[in-house]
């Protein structure tokens, strides 16, 4: 009997061996198999997706390149962007789903952003932002390669009191086309970015989050105004006074600052 049972162990430790091998390569082959979409999120988050890319490109932030995304509401490491179209033309069914990595779970035959790293690093990295836009207002591009920082010179421009600071793709990359193609250099521009608004791309346009997709387009909108009302101060010749830290910090304390716009500009919206 005990021979029998020495055996038997035997071959079952035999069996288990060559079967190893096998659950080990179906092991990485299903860690490899593309996520699943998660549940779509509500309505009202795709809605105000389609209306930050139409509001941006009739307020001139966005003309027929740029995008803006938003954290998926329900499953923190996915964000949802557009298909790669104009943000003016962007419908609900242009709205894909992705992980932190750039990669779309439902594609269906649709191409995404080259850019879309950006959105993706930045999620990865500051668990406070839920709205991404990256642009090309030319209004911002001068303060990229002038060194010439901006600073805060209207009330509802306050935030860029935390400070824009510039993201030189060179020191991270070396000669590049300028885009953001990988998430290599995603995680580079994050962190540049660091806990800011916004950060400018030398040569390219630039990046603000923010924590709700009302605000990331007040950002957005201002942050324009602000650079275009800076120039003309500085053009004037006469000494600038910026907004004060504390004024800054008082007024931007102010609850949902750009409500009130964000509904005018939804209804304005073609």
């Amino acid at each position: 009997m005990r021979v029998d049972a020495s055996r038997r162990h035997f071959f079952s430790a035999c069996a288990l061996g060559a079967a190893w091998p096998l659950f080990e390569q179906l092991t990485v082959l299903a860690s490899q198999q593309p996520a699943t979409p998660t549940a779509r999120p509500a309505p009202a988050v795709i809605d105000d997706l389609v209306a930050a890319n139409r509001i941006l490109a009739q307020q001139g932030i966005l003309d027929g390149f740029g995008h803006v995304s938003a954290r998926h509401p329900v499953t923190a490491g996915r964000f949802l962007l557009a298909r790669s179209v104009a943000p003016e033309l962007v419908t609900t069914a242009d709205i894909m789903e992705y992980d932190l990595d750039g990669a779309p779970l439902d594609a269906g035959g649709r191409t995404s952003y080259r850019e879309r790293f950006i959105h993706g690093e930045i999620y990865r990295m500051r668990a406070d932002v839920n709205a991404v836009v990256h642009c090309h207002t030319p209004s911002l591009i001068p303060f990229g390669v002038s060194g010439v920082p901006l600073r805060p010179v209207y009330h509802q421009s306050a935030f860029v009191s935390e400070g824009v600071p510039v993201f030189e793709i060179r020191a991270a990359a070396g000669m590049t086309n300028m885009l953001i193609e990988n998430a290599r250099l995603g995680r580079a521009l994050a962190d540049v970015l660091g806990k800011k608004p916004a950060v400018l791309m030398r040569g390219h346009g630039a990046v603000i989050v923010a924590d709700t997709i009302p605000t990331v387009v007040g950002r957005s909108v201002y942050l324009d105004v602000n650079a275009r009302l800076q120039a003309q101060a500085m053009a004037l010749g006469g000494t600038i006074t910026y907004l004060d830290a504390e004024e800054a910090r008082l007024y931007y304390a102010t609850p949902d600052p750009y409500g009130r716009a964000w509904e005018l500009w939804k209804r304005k919206m073609k």
